[in-house]
């Protein structure tokens, strides 16, 4: 630890580091009027095709609602009280209007049985536990920012009659993904137009309406649009119903829920745009991605735009130039150039890693950088993540540049026989990966395509796997607290995509639900999550991301 503190200590802080960076030169609002008209004129005709179909179901909709039993139902609040009610009648917002008006306009969504979060203007239908969430509750939040995605889309789509495709909440506000005709591009000039569309917006208090539509009436509400289409045709099966919502003219395919209007978003700004793909494939067509933020009030707002402006002093981009620890050649995207300063902190950093690896009984090895691509078929990673991979001809076969240690370690576990003596065996290594990362996904340190790890794969008994997890757990925390970094720890389970037999999936989810559930319960404040799908193809994983100093959640291992 002291040999880290001390290499910080004799980096140099300069490299003018005592000038004040640059401030971006904003364009004035003015710029807009160059822009042309504020909204198209006459409207897209999907708009009103949209709403007539939208308007005859809706009614279809209302009329069986009608006809529900209204049966007497209890409601149960989290202090205990018991408040009487009727099904398909009584709405979380009659409840929360019931305890106080300010209660109400607080409240963004209601929570069901501690699981199912609802629209606070829907009925309940059954007896049932009711939350009611507000902005400062993540839940309650990622409701506000994903309304305000859709008040986002409804500006867009007035503005340029745009083919939507995605538009959901993410760690610090939310954006819209769009195709604009004739292929094109979103600017700068579009953001103070789009905003005042979206006062226009806030001020209607445009309601949110929710309706359960057919797979078949979908294709035919968003035959207008090819990327809604695939999202239909791909994701909901033949004969089911999926919802849509809709505010003014806008009808998005959405599971929601949302706020009861538009009013709710008080605060609304649009912080950057830039280009993307439609789902993520570089094969796809190339869309335009438009980010905001939002706050139930403007002083929040401020709040916001202040702490992000001096966490960008704090950026780790821009103090890896002023204190000349790495820089990036245009020449190689993606693989940081480490200068002489950034060397000391790497080594030192390395150093008491392989000590502690020492003190916990880990292994050292080195393994090669490239492997024929027979090994990556065998470990499945050609099929699973391909994509991903750095491929390489040479003497008329193809090889595979690793994007990950595991199937080399499995290569060196299996070179000679072992002997459950053995067991538990821990190989780390510091090798050298390389990933094929898309380049509008590359960012400073945080997402490269050729870096280093403290890596290791320990090979143990099933019985051994709760005791090397909850070690793991503790090498973290030693790590992390060192660096005075907060973190937060999900478990992502067996995806749609796996290889292996379901059972050993679950008796491997088990294990590691065993060990974050003791690990949580010895260390105050240390709480997990499910994350349910996400796990590698190859097995389940806990995922930890820490706190930047942009106050975002960033994956680090």
């Amino acid at each position: 630890m002291e040999k880290v503190t001390e290499a910080l200590q004799k980096t140099a802080i300069g490299g003018g580091g005592d000038k004040k960076p640059k401030k971006e030169k904003k364009a004035p609002a003015a710029a807009a009027a160059d822009s042309g008209p504020l909204e198209l004129q006459p409207p897209p005709s999907f708009l009103q095709e949209r709403i007539e179909l939208f308007d005859r179901l809706y009614k279809e909709q209302q009329e069986e609602l009608a006809k529900k039993p209204r049966d007497d139902i209890l409601i149960t609040m989290p202090d205990g009280t018991v408040k009487p009610g009727k099904a398909y009648e009584t709405t979380p917002a009659e409840i929360a209007k019931g305890i106080s008006n300010s209660l109400y306009k607080r409240t963004v969504v209601a929570r069901i049985d501690g699981e199912q979060l609802w629209d606070l203007e829907r009925p309940l239908e059954k007896s049932c536990k009711l939350e009611l969430l507000d902005f400062n509750d993540d839940q309650g939040k990622f409701v506000f920012w994903h309304s305000s995605a859709h008040i986002l889309g409804e500006a867009c789509e007035r503005r340029f009659g745009c083919s939507l495709c995605i538009g959901p909440p993410v760690e610090n506000g939310f954006y819209y993904e769009m195709a604009l005709p004739g292929g094109a591009a979103v600017t700068s000039s579009d953001w103070a137009p789009l905003e005042n569309i979206v006062s226009k917006i806030v001020k209607e208090k445009q309601p949110f309406q929710r309706l359960e539509m057919t797979k078949e009436d979908l294709l035919k509400m968003f035959a207008y649009n090819p990327y809604k289409v695939h999202i239909i045709k791909d994701k909901i099966p033949d004969g089911t119903k999926t919802t849509v919502y809709r505010n003014g003219p806008l009808i998005d395919l959405c599971r929601g829920p949302h706020v009861p209007d538009t009013g709710r978003i008080e605060a609304f700004a649009i912080m950057k745009n830039s280009s993307s793909y439609f789902l993520g494939d570089a094969n796809n067509d190339s869309l335009q991605r438009i980010y905001g933020v939002s706050f139930p009030d403007k002083k929040q707002m401020a709040a916001h735009k202040k702490f992000l402006e001096e966490a960008a002093k704090r950026d780790h981009r821009v103090v890896g130039k002023q204190q000349e620890l790495f820089y990036f050649e245009e020449c190689s995207p993606g693989s940081a150039m480490w200068l002489p300063h950034g060397m000391r902190i790497n080594n030192a950093i390395m150093e008491y890693i392989r000590e502690e690896y020492w003190k916990r009984g880990y292994d050292e090895v080195m393994t090669p950088n490239m492997f024929n691509v027979s090994l990556w078929e065998q470990s499945g990673h050609l099929a699973h993540y391909k994509e991903d991979m750095f491929l390489l001809d040479v003497d008329k076969e193809q090889f595979g540049l690793k994007p990950m240690n595991c199937p080399a370690h499995a290569l060196m576990f299996r070179h000679r026989e072992r002997s459950h003596k053995e067991l538990p065996l821990r190989l780390a290594d510091f090798g050298v990966l390389h990933r094929n990362e898309a380049s509008g996904a590359l960012s400073g340190l945080t997402r490269v395509r050729r870096f280093q790890q403290d890596d290791a794969h320990i090979f143990c008994r099933e019985d051994q796997i709760k005791e090397e997890v909850a070690d793991l757990f503790d090498f973290m925390k030693s790590f992390y607290g060192m660096l005075g970094l907060a973190f937060k720890l999900k478990l992502s389970t067996r995806p749609d995509k796996f290889m292996g037999d379901i059972e050993t999936w679950d008796r491997a989810e088990a294990r590691l639900k065993e060990a974050l559930d003791e690990f949580a319960a010895a260390n105050a404040g240390v709480t997990w999550e499910l994350n349910p799908g996400d796990g590698a193809f190859y097995g389940p994983k806990v995922d930890i991301a820490v706190l930047d100093c942009l106050n975002v959640w960033e994956p680090l291992s």
